[in-house]
């Protein structure tokens, strides 16, 4: 890792944040006709930049190989689909947004979030990298280009349908190591007096609530909003108000205009998120040394759990498969001698197995059929839905297990 530049300010890359070591790709779910076929895995080493604070992992996988064929269809998730139509609705009226407005939505998935948008009769356009995902927001008549965004699209765009009034992307920021041409491509975009929003999970919960499986692969970035407010100021770009948010485990929203746009004054919200990270030593490099042992010690605690659970005789299995789940097993090391299959709504991810742990997933049915002692729910963001999901366990003394920040098991 001697020669690792930050994939924003260049600076040399020296300080670890956290190793889980080697991992397959977290989306990259196995058919039974590949179980015995040689599967790649790749180091999940983070670094935090000594220069920028950025937290970061390394490029080893393309975005091309990652995200051209997707398994992740937002609109499976019912809770994800009503915080779009909440911000949709929130949006709209404090934008003024009018059936004149333009809005453009940056890795637009399945058409979950544009839908409201449409519905109220304000044009959109989804750029989204994943054919499969695209092709399915094409059929609810949500107009998609199939791309990756940079300022090559941004251009294009421009040329095509004109500047965008409000520019959004949620989940993205992330997964684009190429941040510079991505921020910059907003640049061009946005119009004069345009506005963009971005959802991402906030690296200070991440740390706080040991949020160490929504680390990998596809996700390059981890920040803080003093880091990010460092990507988007290099590109002229300035931001001006911030909303923490309960989603995936605790997430910032962020709005930036024009670097000069006076219409658009700094919130107060916005400055007191920016003390709250200086206070915790955000801007300092040992506050990021801490992390490691956090994580090595949730994991511990997840076996000591198993372990019981299995020596009495438990059958335990999981719900959902997200990639976050991935990173958790393989880094716990939990396979099908722990976790005797999990279940997931997505048809895509069914009848296959989980990257590396090779645990089958079938549909939700199977709990029922199966009638187990503890159900682990592996995306654990939307715990609350899935308990109410499968809420029928209780019926035979079955329990839940939420395994972040540490486990819990809940009636």
């Amino acid at each position: 890792m001697d020669n690792r530049n930050c994939l924003f300010c260049k600076a040399s890359l020296r300080t670890t944040f956290v190793d889980l070591g080697m991992h397959p790709l977290c989306e990259s779910y196995v058919g039974g006709e590949k179980l015995d076929k040689m599967e790649p895995f790749y180091p999940l080493h983070v670094f935090v930049c000594d220069q920028c604070m950025l937290v970061q992992l390394h490029e080893y996988v393309s975005p091309a190989d990652i995200f051209t064929e997707y398994a992740y269809f937002s609109s499976y998730a019912d809770s994800w689909v009503q915080h779009a139509k909440l911000y949709t609705d929130m949006v709209i009226s404090r934008l003024r947004l009018t059936p004149r407005s333009f809005v453009v939505e940056l890795a637009s998935n399945d058409g979950y979030l544009l839908q409201h948008f449409v519905a109220k009769g304000i044009p959109v356009l989804g750029i989204e990298p994943a054919a499969n995902v695209a092709e399915v927001a094409k059929i609810k008549k949500i107009p998609t280009w199939v791309k990756f965004f940079g300022q090559g699209t941004a251009g294009e765009l421009v040329a095509e349908r004109g500047k965008a009034d409000l520019v959004l992307g949620n989940n993205v920021l992330a997964q684009v190591p190429d941040i510079n041409d991505f921020v910059a491509g907003i640049k061009i975009l946005l119009a004069s007096h345009g506005t963009v929003t971005i959802e991402f999970p906030h690296l200070m919960r991440l740390m706080e609530e040991n949020q160490f499986d929504t680390i990998y692969h596809e996700h390059f970035f981890y920040f803080s909003l003093m880091s990010v407010e460092r990507v988007f100021a290099a590109h002229g770009l300035t931001l001006f108000d911030v909303e923490e948010l309960p989603t995936h485990g605790g997430s910032l929203r962020i709005y930036g205009c024009h670097e000069g746009d006076k219409a658009q004054p700094m919130t107060e919200r916005y400055r007191e998120l920016m003390r709250r990270e200086k206070a915790a030593g955000f801007d300092r490099l040992e506050t990021y040394a801490l992390f490691a042992e956090q994580v090595k010690e949730t994991k511990r605690k997840l076996l000591e759990f198993l372990i019981e659970a299995k020596r009495k005789g438990k059958t335990v299995v999981g719900y959902g498969a997200p990639g976050k789940g991935n990173t958790l097993l393989n880094y716990c090391g939990i396979r099908s001698d722990f976790v005797d299959f999990t279940v997931d709504r997505n048809i895509y991810k069914q009848g296959k197995y989980l990257p590396g742990t090779h645990i089958p997933i079938f549909a939700p049915e199977k709990i029922r059929e199966t009638r187990p002692d503890y159900v682990l729910i592996l995306p654990w963001n939307f715990k609350d839905e899935i308990m109410d999901q499968v809420s029928y366990i209780r019926d035979w003394g079955g329990q839940f297990v939420v395994p972040i920040p540490e486990v819990q098991v809940c009636l």
